[in-house]
């Protein structure tokens, strides 16, 4: 068999498709346990989604990260809802996610302020008077 039917069997045949995701227990907020070292492989056909859990406590917010069930995880944190309240000591907060390693970092915030200073009256004025707009 060639190396591109033995890809196109293997991919029919349904081996099985295997997450992967962050995992640690408790970690403080300056370390969420995001970097290369806490990736694992989950169980292959059962653990298909990842988890996430942020808890506010007295001495600060821990993390912990796990391979999950998609359909346990949702259960779970439909069940913790009400004590998702972020900032607030004692808040838990679950959430569910079924993408590889979607329970990692947030990625960076897309500013939507412009990036060039804004017009000045002037210009605005002299846009204004070239296209005849003015009374």
């Amino acid at each position: 068999m060639f190396p591109s039917m033995y890809f196109k069997h293997a991919c029919v045949s349904g081996w099985p498709f295997q997450m992967q995701c962050y995992h640690c227990e408790e970690t403080l907020l300056d370390n969420d346990c995001s970097a290369p070292k806490f990736i694992v492989n989950c169980t292959a056909n059962i653990q298909n989604a990842c988890q996430k859990e942020v808890i506010v406590g007295e001495n600060g917010v821990s993390y912990r990260k796990s391979c999950a069930s998609f359909s346990t995880c949702l259960i779970v944190s439909a069940g913790y809802q009400s004590f998702c309240v972020p900032g607030r000591v004692g808040s838990v907060c679950i959430s569910c996610c079924n993408t590889p390693l979607c329970n990692g970092p947030r990625p960076p915030r897309i500013s939507l302020a412009p990036t060039h200073p804004p017009a000045r009256p002037t210009t605005l004025l002299i846009i204004t008077v070239a296209m005849g707009t003015l009374p």
